[in-house]
């Protein structure tokens, strides 16, 4: 072949509807080939009595099987057949049949009605026994050949693609190895996670080396579960451990297990682990295992059989029975780890849990650094600052912002994607794609832009607020108007910045309520969050001053069902602290806004006047900000940091003694 590819014919695959056309064409043939003529079997002298009345259009002599078919005229028939009120038909004839015993004698008698006149032809045939054949052994021979295709079908066999039901109890698991590698992933392609890294690279040096372990008299752990939010890169991890041992790597997720079918769960694990020994040393990876690793006996199972509950018995068995899995480690994936079994977490099955949290400002920054390899940008691109302004967001979330940002500068018909577009790109995931054509009267223009402002006016002069980023009053996504902040990276949040929270959230109603004398539906999400925030401040962190150390979060799920653990009279005293916090909050607000009633004002006209505002328009009309943002003071100490360290280099190279000069002698 001169282009040296393989240019074979593709193999013909048998189809269902083939049989079908099969069937059809068959069924046709037989309602065309076969006769539906009116028949009537005589003897001789009956027969010879009829021919005598004139009238046969033709006689046929089946000398084969001593018999004559007389087809007589629409006239004779009438009359032979006027018991059956016979009426002639297009296609259709009128035969009398009879038998004879010699065949020389009834020939000598034909030709003589044919010479006298009774019938206008007469001819000879041999008989076939094809039709009574086909009507006999047609319908067996069908039923057989169905029986063998489905059979064949159901076992996987024929040349079909995947198994049925003879197959259902197999693996649906993905092998990636050395034949089918599936896109080789490394830890080089997987972007922050540091902290995971190196817990996660132990097993890699296991499945490397496992002699150096076991010489010591360890053992190599039997299972690692990777617990995280959605999007954080928990899947992309462990492709990335069997690339960097190069090993066999069996992907599943935990859907595949659960079947309607009794049992189908089990013996798919047992023959998951099958192949897994027969490949060893491999690695297991099974995505979202809370899919099959529930807890057992939370939910009553009316009928009898849980099948979720016995293939996770059966994994059980797997992990950690009398059989021996060495050489092959499990990991798992999930974001609910709450609600898994004890049974599966326990040491010797699960031995570590390794979590894989959000991105931090770093690692954001590694991301977007991968992610906008194959992107195009200009120089106005500040990857630090996409970073900043990213707070919260997953690994997938900046995927889609990078792709975001690219299909927003193809749209406006660019050469390459510039920082509008990735901010562009940020307020459209956050907030929905803006509705300019929305229509707005002005007195509800003028409540959201008074509400707008004061959230900012409120959150601009509290410590803990989060710094402002953008306001605006068009509407976008279901909101008629947003704020954008820069939410600061707390591991530990004060009780103060729980009431800075609240305070800012409450102000914008506030401000409707002080500068417009009414209020309106635009505050639910608002009132919604503070809400939730004060009732975590008096139920779960303990931080009311009427009950105070007393926290009734359960971490479990499942210590207290559907009653509650507090009394009517406990419940009573937590809405009235609640409802304190509110109004402490609320009289809060309108105290920053009153002393700041000028700049609130100002802010509310500038943002009817050009419905967005930035954090440069609020630091001009109140002034700087007093507080420093957490992101700010850590900036501020890293570069404090690295000045201290590059003067004592500095100083270090100074009180080195100088070198003697070199004597050529």
């Amino acid at each position: 072949m001169a282009n040296g590819k393989n240019n074979k014919a593709p193999k013909m695959r048998l189809n269902i509807y083939w049989m079908y056309a099969l069937i059809a064409l068959v069924l046709g043939s037989l309602w065309f080939a076969g006769d539906f003529s009116v028949s009537k079997e005589v003897d001789n002298t009956e027969f010879e009595s009829i021919v005598k009345r004139g009238g046969v259009n033709e006689i046929v002599v089946i000398s084969n099987k001593k018999m004559a078919e007389a087809i007589l005229s629409d006239s004779l028939a009438r009359e032979v057949f006027k018991s059956q009120n016979y009426e002639p038909q297009k296609g259709a004839k009128a035969k009398l049949v009879t038998k004879f015993g010699s065949l020389e004698k009834f020939e000598e008698k034909t030709e003589a009605w044919q010479q006298v006149g009774y019938i206008q032809r007469l001819s000879f045939e041999e008989g076939s026994d094809w039709n009574a054949w086909l009507w006999a052994f047609g319908p067996i021979v069908l039923l057989v050949a169905f029986w063998i295709y489905f059979t064949r079908r159901m076992s996987g066999g024929g040349g079909m693609s995947g198994g049925g039901i003879f197959s259902v109890g197999k693996s649906k698991a993905m092998l990636f190895d050395k034949d089918n590698p599936g896109g080789k992933v490394t830890f080089a392609d997987v972007a922050g996670l540091a902290e995971a890294k190196v817990e996660i690279a132990e097993i890699v040096d296991f499945l490397r080396s496992p002699e150096h372990y076991t010489e010591l008299g360890g053992k190599i752990p039997k299972g690692a579960l990777l617990v995280g939010p959605p999007g954080t890169g928990k899947t992309l991890l462990a492709k990335a451990v069997a690339g960097e041992a190069d090993v066999p790597f069996f992907s599943m997720s935990g859907s595949d297990f659960v079947e309607m079918f009794v049992g189908v769960g089990a013996s798919r694990v047992r023959d998951l682990f099958r192949q897994a020994k027969e490949k060893a040393p491999c690695i297991v990876f099974i995505d979202e295992i809370d899919a099959v690793g529930r807890a057992r006996g939370r939910n009553a199972n009316m009928g009898g059989n849980d099948e979720r509950e016995n293939t996770l018995n059966q994994l059980l068995t797997e992990m950690d029975g009398f059989g021996s899995n060495s050489g092959v480690i499990i990991l798992a994936a999930t974001n609910r780890a709450d609600i898994l079994d004890k049974a599966l977490m326990r040491a010797g099955r699960f031995d570590r849990q390794i979590y894989v949290e959000l991105p931090e400002l770093s690692d954001r920054k590694e991301i977007f650094q991968v992610h906008l390899r194959n992107v195009k940008i200009d120089g106005s691109v500040d990857i630090e600052l996409l970073a900043r302004q990213t707070p919260g967001f997953s690994g997938a979330d900046i995927a889609n912002v990078c792709n975001e940002a690219a299909l927003i500068a193809a749209r406006r018909k660019k050469q390459a994607v510039q920082r509008q577009d990735f901010m562009d790109a940020i307020d459209r995931i956050i907030g929905g794609l803006e509705k300019k054509s929305k229509v707005i009267t002005q007195e509800e223009r003028r409540s959201i832009a008074y509400h707008e402002a004061g959230h900012a006016t409120v959150s601009w002069h509290l410590q803990y607020a989060d710094p402002l980023i953008k306001v605006t009053i068009v509407p976008r996504g279901k909101a008629l108007g947003a704020a954008w902040y820069m939410p600061e990276e707390r591991q530990l949040e004060p009780k103060q910045a729980l009431l800075d929270q609240i305070c800012s959230l409450l102000a914008g109603r506030v401000a409707e309520q002080m500068y417009l004398g009414f209020t309106d539906t635009g505050a639910l999400n608002d009132l919604e969050r503070a809400t939730k925030i004060a009732y975590a401040m008096v139920t779960y962190y303990g931080m009311s001053d009427r009950l105070p150390n007393i926290s009734y979060y359960d971490s479990s799920g499942q210590a207290y069902g559907f009653t509650k653990p507090y009394s009517e009279s406990r419940a009573q005293a937590i809405d009235a602290e609640v409802q304190d916090i509110i109004d402490g909050q609320y009289r809060r607000a309108e105290e920053l806004l009153n002393q700041h009633t000028a700049g609130h004002h100002e802010l509310a006209e500038l943002l009817l006047e050009r419905e967005v505002i930035f954090t440069e328009d609020a630091e001009r009309i109140f002034g700087k900000r007093q507080w420093l943002s957490r992101t700010e003071e850590l900036l501020k100490a890293t570069d404090e940091a690295e000045a201290q360290s590059e003067a004592e280099e500095g100083e270090k190279t100074e009180a080195l003694p100088t070198p003697p000069p070199f004597d050529k002698k």
